[in-house]
């Protein structure tokens, strides 16, 4: 029996065209460009994934410690420690090509208008990608260091620039550090997105008992994993009723039935994220438990439950 598609549970999801065998996408950041997990299993059972958050110009990333332990969850503080988009183009996808044969969604950040539009201008062209994923929570060099995403035009500004230079389905990555989610996802909606994904790690820090100051370097850093569950689900709610555009729910997913949940609250399909630094065969688990928990709900397919919940 096909776990991806059986005659009795279809788990194929769609988004902006294309069809996915399966909701089920690791998220950006968690999954490297696939190199590491393949070793474990076979990465082309996914839907697909979202591959390290990629910018204009390589980074190091952020001084060290920039991870912390947490109840429920970790803090990271990376700081889109990445080789570059050219070198993402001309090395990290053509060895990528041999092992996954999926649409992949390309995670692409900046610190100018500029640099987004530039990134998304060259990763557009390339064949294997499927999505391209902006994460607007980048600091904005030209705007005092607020977040792209902070408020609704700024959202917006940086999603128009780059719509204009892609051919590809252009989803935008909500901070959940604002006030009014809904309101900067009906500006980038507005402003052209294809679709949305959220959410992107909640801000908060760790104290050193024995230092007496901040466990990470960076002082402050995201918080994911498990404790932002019911946030990331109650966004992906409020944003669902906000907005007609597919939207990517991710946010402490750890299960199939996280995956359902998801799905009832508004989702499309779902990104697995702190869950793969902990059990590098989570979404694998996830998928082949999908047709199991579909059975015990009576779900036969699977897309015709995205917003069920509403």
């Amino acid at each position: 029996m096909s776990l991806h598609k059986t005659p009795d549970f279809d788990i194929t999801v769609k988004l902006s065209g294309l069809t996915l065998q399966n909701p089920v996408i690791p998220a950006s950041g968690c999954f490297g460009y696939g190199q590491e997990l393949r070793e474990f299993y076979d990465i082309d059972m996914l839907g697909s994934f979202s591959f390290k958050g990629t910018t204009l110009h390589p980074r190091f990333g952020n001084e060290l410690p920039r991870v912390a332990e947490c109840a429920a969850g970790m803090l990271n503080s990376v700081g889109l420690q990445n080789p570059g988009i050219d070198a993402v183009v001309e090395r990290e996808l053509p060895r990528l090509r041999a092992v996954f044969h999926q649409p992949l969604i390309a995670n692409i950040g900046g610190f100018s208008v500029e640099e987004y539009a530039a990134c998304c201008e060259k990763i557009t062209q390339c064949e294997q990608v499927g999505i391209i994923e902006l994460n607007i929570s980048c600091p904005n060099v030209h705007g005092g260091g607020l977040a792209f995403g902070a408020e609704p035009d700024c959202a917006a500004r940086v999603t128009e620039a780059c719509k204009r230079v892609v051919t590809k389905p252009l989803y935008v990555k909500l901070s959940p550090n604002v006030t009014d989610i809904a309101a900067v996802a009906r500006a980038v909606e507005a402003a052209g997105a294809d679709g949305l994904s959220l959410i992107n790690t909640l801000l908060g820090m760790r104290v050193d008992l024995k230092t007496r100051g901040p466990v990470l370097a960076n002082v402050m850093g995201g918080l994911s994993g498990p404790a932002v569950f019911p946030v990331a689900l109650r966004m992906v709610w409020q944003v669902y009723e906000a907005t007609k555009i597919p939207i990517i729910g991710m946010g402490g997913v750890s299960s199939a039935r996280d995956v359902i949940e998801m799905m009832l609250a508004g989702a499309s399909a779902v990104q697995v994220g702190t869950a793969n630094l902990i059990d590098p065969y989570a979404c694998k688990k996830i998928i082949e438990a999908l047709p199991l928990e579909m059975e015990k709900l009576g779900i036969t397919k699977l897309r015709d439950v995205v917003g069920g919940g509403h």
